[in-house]
């Protein structure tokens, strides 16, 4: 197993020298709180955000922390990159991947628990990805500290889905403080909530009597200072636009994210860095929610005593079906396949900004790149089972490209092109797969006949003149079956990898088309569409095999 990333040092758990700005306040603060723990403490107005810029600031570790769909994103991020991630505390969530890039599996086992989560299935996923480098090593995971809270009224997240949170870290040797002590609804507990603590309404921040803050950052800093009777730092407003490649809004992000520096740490006092990620319909933008969880997640509070910087990315929502609610992405909504590993294009705007704020260097250029299906020569087509009467399909911009057998009798085909001298030169291409997304459908075409396979066949070059046209349904391909996809009935699939002989065939100075196709015609009236809102995209790993020049 290869060795724990150099950046991220091992931090020894133990008290930290502090600042003694404001500490006789936060003592009287903390004594008044522990006499009267279901008193909300009193605080000056929350500070206006001041435009800005992420900065480079003396940070010695990072943790990341959310609730629900930032409760999932954050678990994300600390798998991922444990190599920069101390630990992580999670709000109403449960384990890393829950949802394996389905929605059906997000809605009906990791918040309801009518499906089984398959956390034996989970674990090994993420020793799997660990194994090929899409995750840091897990031995990180080992020691790290890790704070799970669930409420007994959480009828959004049901208590097993957090309890398998706190089993999955446990696996891995994580030092794991579950609180499941309340009868807190969905939310964000905190003593500024405005809600009481059993319902699930907005904001979702919920005075319950206790200070989950204090709890969560003594856990992972290994102790706390009391906190300040108000926030005396900067809340930075910055452009998130500067950290997603293609724009925020294409990865469901708002353009304004906020960091709150406490003047410690603008100073050059050594700090930590909390990424901190709120819940579906809770981001600046979502319905002119605005910085109600920046300002009532009782961390900047923490921050000015325990110098601590607090990031506050911001999902945002789409004008689609995708993602309406403004949640983070943890079930592979607008096609990112790659969500919970490095490269999923949330994930890797997030570390983006980790980075600036560390003043960490950007990693050398990524080994894969993803590229999007050509849509003006994206199309199907259709025939009779033997391939006869082949015509072009002509209800791709209404539904999608369509595979399997349609009403009228015809059984369909789509074609798909990508430029693959995108494929940086000088490298050895060692993986490629393709990711679809389903878009409507009827019937199951994988059991009509049983057994059923949709492939993917791969072509260097066209199967004729690139534009889609009746011939590609027969065209010979270079290979054939070149890869495959299991049966999937909502949200978005990857197909098995590219066999080394279709990796052969990628044309890496033009294009290359691929033909889905079911193996056998299906016996009656079975089809899907993909793809109506998004393309198709072909991800594809290689490594450098020539020496950069000096």
């Amino acid at each position: 197993m290869p060795p724990p990333r150099p950046d991220r040092p091992r931090r020894p758990r133990r008290p930290r020298l502090r600042r003694r700005t404001g500490r006789l306040t936060a003592l009287l603060l903390l004594a008044a709180t522990t006499l009267f723990p279901g008193a909300s403490p009193a605080t000056a107005a929350a500070p206006a955000p001041v435009p800005g810029e992420l900065r480079p600031y003396n940070v010695d570790a990072v943790y990341s922390s959310g609730i629900s769909s930032g409760g999932y994103m954050a678990t994300q991020l600390h798998v991922a990159y444990s190599g920069t991630f101390s630990g992580s505390a999670a709000f109403a969530s449960g384990p890393y991947d829950c949802a394996q890039n389905t929605l059906s599996t997000a809605l009906n086992a990791c918040m309801n628990t009518t499906q089984d989560l398959q956390l034996a299935k989970l674990e090994q996923t993420t020793r799997d990805r660990s194994a090929r480098g899409l995750v840091d090593p897990v031995a990180n995971l080992a020691g790290d500290p890790v704070y799970v809270f669930s409420g007994s009224g959480d009828a959004t997240v049901k208590r097993p889905v957090a309890d398998a949170l706190a089993d999955y870290y446990g696996r891995f040797g994580a030092s794991v403080r579950y609180d499941r002590s309340s009868a807190a609804g969905h939310a964000w507990i905190s003593p500024l909530g405005p809600n009481s603590c059993a319902v699930t309404q907005s904001p979702w921040i919920n005075n319950c009597g206790l200070d989950a803050e204090r709890d969560l950052l003594g856990h992972l800093l290994g102790s706390v200072a009391a906190p300040s009777a108000a926030p005396g730092g900067t809340l930075v407003q910055f452009d998130q636009n500067a950290y997603a490649p293609g724009g925020a809004a294409a990865i469901s992000m708002g353009d304004k994210g906020f960091a709150y520096v406490p003047t410690s740490c603008s100073d050059g006092a050594l700090c930590t860095l909390m990424v901190a990620l709120h819940g579906c319909k809770q981001g600046y933008g979502y319905q002119g929610f605005g910085t109600q969880f920046v300002d009532k997640a009782y961390l900047n509070e923490y921050a000015d005593t325990n110098d601590l910087i607090v990031l506050y990315p911001q999902a945002a929502a789409t004008a689609t079906l995708e993602n309406p609610n403004g949640c983070w992405n943890w079930w592979g909504y607008l096609g990112d396949s790659a969500y919970a590993h490095h490269g999923g294009k949330q994930i890797e705007a997030v570390m983006a900004m980790v980075r600036a704020l560390r003043g960490s260097p950007a990693p050398p250029a990524g080994d894969r790149v993803a590229l999007a299906s050509v849509d003006a020569q994206d199309g199907y087509v259709k025939a009779a089972a033997d391939g006869s009467g082949a015509t072009a399909g002509t209800l791709e911009d209404t539904y999608g490209l369509a595979l399997g057998r349609g009403t009228d009798g015809k059984v369909n085909r789509a074609l798909l092109s990508f430029d693959t001298s995108a494929i940086p030169a000088g490298n050895e291409v060692t993986r490629a797969y393709l990711t679809v997304s389903r878009s409507g459908g009827s019937g199951d075409p994988w059991a009509s006949p049983a057994g059923n396979r949709l492939l993917a066949d791969v072509r260097t070059g066209c199967f004729g003149t690139c534009a889609v046209e009746a011939s590609d349904w027969s065209a010979a391909a270079t290979v054939s079956g070149g890869a495959r996809f299991a049966a999937f009935s909502s949200g978005t699939a990857t197909s098995t990898d590219l066999s080394p002989e279709a990796l052969a065939a990628l044309d890496r100075r033009g294009t290359t088309q691929v033909r889905l196709r079911f193996e056998s015609a299906p016996l009656s009236t079975a089809y899907l569409f993909v793809n109506r809102d998004t393309p198709v995209t072909l991800t594809v790993e290689y490594r450098q095999t020539v020496p950069a020049e000096e």
